[in-house]
């Protein structure tokens, strides 16, 4: 049976790192391929003006896309490919955050017979924005303590929630068991 393994949470937790780092364990001990899918990679196909707000075409305010349509473009998207992935049998790891697309994914593992694996990476606000700070994304700081407090507080996520703060990459994957966070 394939498996989904999707980790959630805060930007800043650690989850790119973590899906990365957990895709290369998963090879050397199952030495199967499995596919991998960032769902910021979707996201960074927009290009679009750094001020929306100043960004006019003849005196008339420019045809932004709006946050909506970007997220649903790319859940379509992460959702399509993670199908694709599952049809050619290979386990496939997301990272993503999931505020209310959860039923999606689900949805995405009963079509597809693949079990679910549902991890949501959080960390102390200090680390959290440490992390952030590091990468240069400052403007995400408040996001990000927003969404963790968001996503703690859902009662899906209650069972998923592993708290990376003060541990490696290699210390969080050598803890985590697939089997404590079926769906």
């Amino acid at each position: 049976m394939p498996k989904i393994i999707f980790v959630s949470g805060p930007c800043g937790c650690g989850k790119s790192t973590f899906v990365d780092a957990y895709a290369r364990h998963l090879v050397d001990k199952d030495r199967k391929t499995v596919y991998v899918i960032h769902g910021d990679d979707f996201h960074g196909g927009f290009v679009e003006p750094e001020d929306k707000g100043d960004f006019f075409v003849n005196g008339e305010a420019s045809d932004s896309v709006l946050w909506e349509d970007i997220l649903k473009f790319n859940w379509d998207c992460i959702i399509a490919t993670a199908g694709r992935a599952l049809q050619q049998g290979m386990d496939v790891l997301i990272d993503y955050v999931i505020e209310t697309e959860l039923p999606r994914v689900q949805n995405l593992a009963a079509q597809n017979g693949a079990e679910l694996h549902y991890i949501v990476l959080t960390a102390d606000e200090a680390t959290i924005e440490k992390r952030i700070r590091g990468r240069g994304d400052i403007d995400m700081i408040e996001r990000a303590k927003f969404l963790k407090k968001e996503l703690e507080a859902m009662p899906e996520n209650s069972g998923h929630l592993y708290d990376n703060s003060n541990k490696t990459t290699e210390e969080t994957v050598n803890e985590i068991v697939l089997e404590d966070y079926i769906v």
